[in-house]
């Protein structure tokens, strides 16, 4: 692990790896080491670099206005690395494509797991789906938090919890009790957003897109890869991975890497 100074913010990051640069950015129910399994396998091609969000795992939290989007091309800046293609899951993926839209010309190529967008809106249906799996949980309660967030989104609505590696389900809620706390933090700090929002500018992205999801995601994720795929000019819409939900790259990791390196720049 290494950090770096990035707009002011002392971010985390691990790097591994030589040739084209890649830049992982992780869910926001976890941190950077959801890419575990994708880390040296890309490395054997790319090399990979894999930061902490601001405020999420060990990367810090100044009290001060910020962008993730601009955080990631500062990061880009520190490294002296013109462009780079983008890898984002979950939360991950709406920061990589509000950079994108944002700084465009600092971008390769865009590969999109499960992808959150800003702008897009969740449908009642999700939000039944919450009541349904989940019921109200303490907000303070870490614990039972992230154990609901991962029954919701990690096993998801198709499973049961006995379907899923335990050890899965115990990594996954260890890490969101820590992104929960990081959420909180963030709640106190301005954060930018991109005007207008990506879901209304899904045609400007102008790189090649690659888009999937986990077969056993929520159906709104599995429609908003549809919806992806087919505005975006460039965009590949990958079959959905089965036997996976919202963390696909650590699930199912042997599908999501032979499709990034045949994807990737």
């Amino acid at each position: 692990m290494t950090k770096i100074e990035v707009n002011g913010a002392v971010l985390a990051y691990d790097e591994v790896g030589a040739g084209s640069p890649v830049v992982l950015l992780h869910a926001g129910i976890a941190d950077r080491r959801m890419w575990r399994e994708q880390v040296d396998a890309l490395a054997t091609r790319h090399r990979v670099i894999v930061p902490d969000l601001r405020g999420y795992g060990e990367s810090e939290l100044p009290p001060a206005p910020f962008t993730h989007h601009d955080d990631v091309v500062g990061l880009l800046d520190a490294l002296d690395l013109p462009r780079a293609a983008l890898v984002g899951c979950s939360f991950g993926g709406r920061v990589a494509v509000d950079t994108a839209l944002a700084h465009p010309e600092r971008v390769s190529a865009l590969a999109l797991i499960g992808a959150a967008i800003s702008g897009h809106e969740w449908s009642e249906e999700t939000e039944q789906l919450w009541d349904d799996l989940v019921g109200e949980v303490d907000p303070e309660d870490f614990v039972a938090s992230a154990a609901g967030e991962v029954r919701f989104w990690v096993v998801g609505p198709s499973r049961q919890p006995a379907d899923v590696d335990p050890e899965l389900i115990r990594f996954a809620e260890e890490m969101d009790q820590r992104a929960l706390a990081a959420e909180l933090a963030l709640s106190a700090v301005e954060i930018g957003e991109l005007d207008p929002p990506a879901i209304e500018r899904l045609g400007e992205l102008g790189m090649p897109v690659l888009v999937g999801a986990g077969a056993d995601d929520l159906a709104d994720i599995r429609r908003l890869a549809d919806r992806i795929a087919a505005e975006t000019p460039q965009a590949v819409r990958l079959p959905d991975v089965p036997d996976a939900a919202h963390l696909a790259p650590l699930e199912q990791p042997h599908p999501i890497n032979a499709a990034l390196l045949n994807f990737l720049p």
